[in-house]
């Protein structure tokens, strides 16, 4: 994978996660703060990775086509 790709797919992910594990933290850190750190751990990661994977950036890659597309159509 070239650098430009690499970067591109590490900013997509980035753009997901950020608001996601927010989110996540905003509705949920409070119920959470009394399990032990390695239980917060383990349900942030086995909801939020598969939120990533599956929706998160096939949801980014849509749009960033759709942009292109846009792009292409004025151009």
């Amino acid at each position: 994978m070239k650098t430009k790709a690499r970067l591109m797919a590490s900013l997509k992910i980035w753009v997901v996660i950020y608001p996601s594990i927010t989110i996540f933290l905003y509705l949920l850190g409070q119920p959470l703060s009394v399990l032990p750190l390695y239980q917060r751990t383990f349900i942030l990661t086995i909801s939020l990775v598969p939120w990533i994977v599956f929706a998160g950036v096939p949801f980014v890659d849509y749009l960033i086509r759709r942009m292109n597309n846009r792009k292409a159509r004025v151009s």
